[in-house]
């Protein structure tokens, strides 16, 4: 295994050229004026994976996108990892706060990236990640130094909520069949800090509507006389927290799982500077529920946001109108034992509770995904501490994020597998954000650790 830093360091121009080259491609699951991008993306990773060294690679087919599948079996008596990433990316927008194009991927020197970081849509969710695990694998076969069976399938509708994939697993299990699943969807704390994922947060996304008069109206001639969408949604909006920043739709907390004063104390030891996260988003406070830190806010607690809102004229100069209808998305992060189906319908059956007489509500749910929590106990999380102590020469730290990744739960249900979280990225990394980037030094030591965690299982397992 001393031979990977000796392999990166040969290869490295080769690794950021290929990372580039899939980065230029604007995969958009999201907009269909983009599919034809997405498919191009969808063959380009199936040609990464044969030469890497996959014996077996193929485009299946499902509903939607296509699921890239590639593996290396070397004997079935050994174990089977199974590595799952995507190759679709969020849309780029707002365009004009990029500082270089969102597809045309630059390398600029950060503060937390002295070495460069690689600006563009999807360099570190999940293009950059996912590729990691690419390069790491052509390492392995290429050096005969791959310890057990793997299995690589890389889809691409993740950042759409993953609807084909419940269908994929369905009707290809034997073909998955695996002893454990990783991941790099995820990051760690800093480049310093190592840290592995051991629980998400779950996912319920809707899409709101309220609708008033049959037309839009003169707002000097119908102004104050009915009721107009916008204003009505806006204090429905206002309505779903209390003073102390809870949700206020009934039920909501019935099944919230409640940490141990034991367990928000260990959680407590990672670093965290408040001061430094109100500079790094340049805001003067924090803000949320009553009775929690910021970083329980963000990890072990219920969330909802509103994520988009619009309505009405908004181009430029005025048009003095009342709009017939307005619309809101807004997400709502689950926490363990909160399930998305209840938790949408308790939010719809509020929702339409609180429409005061003259509009009317409809909600429209979009995906979701239950939470998930891994055990420190299991032979994956100590094979991928062990690696991170190889490379880093460090512990890492045990932590719950605030995203969510609902196919980890789904794997679990339909493969029956454990999944491990060996993310790379930073929280500065600004995924979903305009000025996305991924560290070089990041993408290269994910490169360098990877192995370790196949080396590391397979010793553990047999």
């Amino acid at each position: 295994m001393d031979t990977i830093k000796n392999y990166i360091a040969t290869h490295k121009e080769r690794f950021l050229n290929e990372l580039i080259e899939l980065l230029k491609i604007p995969s958009i699951s999201a907009d269909p004026a983009y599919s034809k991008d997405v498919l191009k993306t969808a063959e380009m990773v199936e040609q990464s994976l044969k030469d890497a060294g996959c014996d077996t690679t193929e485009i299946c087919k499902t509903k939607g996108y296509p699921v890239v599948y590639g593996e290396k079996i070397i004997d079935s008596s050994l174990p089977t990892i199974l590595v799952y990433g995507h190759y679709d990316v969020q849309p780029p927008d707002p365009m004009n706060l990029w500082t270089s194009p969102p597809f045309e991927p630059v390398i600029k020197k950060t503060e937390l990236h002295p070495e460069g970081a690689i600006f563009a849509r999807g360099s570190c969710d999940d293009k950059g990640q996912m590729y990691m695990h690419v390069k790491a694998i052509e390492f392995m076969i290429t050096n005969d130094l791959l310890p057990c069976n793997v299995k690589v399938m890389i889809e691409g509708e993740e950042e759409v909520g993953s609807d084909s994939l419940a269908d994929f697993l369905e009707n290809h299990k034997e073909k998955l069949s695996n002893d454990i699943i990783l991941i790099s969807d995820t990051g760690m704390i800093a480049n310093d800090v190592p840290s592995i994922t051991t629980g998400l947060r779950g996912l319920s996304y809707v899409e709101v509507e309220v609708t008033g008069p049959n037309r839009d109206l003169h707002s000097g001639i119908y102004g104050g006389a009915v009721p107009n969408p916008i204003n009505v949604l806006n204090k429905m909006i206002a309505s779903l927290h209390d003073e102390d920043n809870r949700i206020t739709v009934a039920e909501f907390y019935d099944k919230v799982e409640e940490v141990s004063n034991e367990e928000r104390a260990e959680m407590a030891k990672a670093p965290f500077d408040l001061d430094e996260y109100k500079k790094a988003l340049d805001i003067d406070d924090v803000y949320g529920e009553k009775g929690f830190t910021t970083s329980e806010r963000y990890s072990i607690r219920p969330t909802l946001d509103v994520n988009g809102i619009w309505g009405g004229y908004t181009g430029e100069g005025a048009k003095t109108v009342i709009a017939s209808k307005a619309y809101a998305k807004i997400s709502m992060r689950l926490v363990p034992h909160q399930d998305p189906d209840e938790i949408t319908e308790l939010f719809t059956k509020h929702f339409e509770s609180i429409a005061p007489k003259g509009v009317k509500v409809k909600v429209t749910p979009h995906h979701g995904g239950l939470p998930y929590v891994t055990n420190m106990d299991s032979l994956g999380y100590k094979a991928a501490a062990k690696a991170y102590e190889t490379t880093f020469g460090k512990t890492p730290i045990p932590e719950r994020t605030g995203g969510s990744i609902p196919i980890v739960a789904l794997f679990e249900q339909v493969l029956g597998s454990k999944t491990i979280l060996m993310g790379f990225g930073l929280d500065s990394d600004a995924i979903h954000s305009p000025n996305e980037h991924f560290g070089i030094w990041n993408y290269l030591k994910g490169i360098e650790t990877i192995p370790y965690f196949y080396k590391n299982f397979t010793e553990l397992s047999t």
